[in-house]
């Protein structure tokens, strides 16, 4: 049966999309929705055939690709007024490029040369799209994390770990109360919070293994 595992995929996508497509134009003719799900079915067979001759870098192209032509698409027929897909692309074409390198996307340069590069895209994309308010921030803040995860991970440094992540979250905090209300003080409240995990890393972890 595993022989026939991509040529059942195919047929099967194929049937699927045909009756998809009739469902849609007897129904609802008027929007083509029936593109949803076949791009799922296309994706079907090729994730096998890619995982069936471990060719996982063919995959995450193919799987990419797809993903940003949906996305564009999308932009172009229904909101051509707006880039909005713009903001999805970048780190989309990441999977591939990360799969391409291999055991090197687990180094610190990897990390600090992606997410330097994404805070430097989406800086741009708000300097140009919509200046009028700072929302880089906030993937500014997500991306952050990768190279500060992979640095302590190699270096097994998990206190020190917590103590930067949480000088990150404070950061953050003030960053957006300052940016998105600046008359209320309200960050004092999660910064609190966010204090905890060093303390109970130090109390628990860190203080007990030096009396040790």
């Amino acid at each position: 049966m595993k022989k026939y595992d991509v040529g059942f995929a195919v047929a099967g996508s194929v049937m699927s999309m045909i009756f998809f497509m009739l469902v849609n134009y007897l129904t609802s003719s008027q929007y083509p929705w029936f593109i949803y799900p076949s791009i799922l079915l296309l994706l079907w067979p090729i994730g096998l055939y890619s995982r069936k001759n471990g060719n996982y870098k063919l995959l995450s192209i193919i799987y990419s690709l797809f993903i940003i032509v949906l996305i564009i698409a999308e932009n172009i027929f229904y909101s051509p007024n707006y880039a909005w897909s713009l903001y999805a692309v970048y780190p989309i074409l990441w999977w591939p490029i990360l799969v391409f390198l291999g055991k090197k996307a687990k180094t610190i340069r990897v990390a600090l040369i992606g997410s330097l590069s994404m805070i430097l895209y989406y800086s741009i994309l708000n300097a140009f799209l919509s200046p009028g308010y700072l929302w880089f921030i906030y993937p500014t803040f997500v991306v952050l994390w990768w190279p500060l995860s992979v640095f302590h991970a190699r270096k097994k440094t998990y206190y020190k770990f917590s103590i930067h992540a949480s000088i990150l979250l404070i950061t953050f905090f003030i960053c957006v109360n300052i940016i998105s209300s600046p008359h209320t003080i309200w960050a004092v409240y999660p910064i609190f919070c966010v204090l905890w995990w060093p303390l109970s890393m130090y109390y628990f972890v860190y203080n007990r293994r030096v009396e040790e």
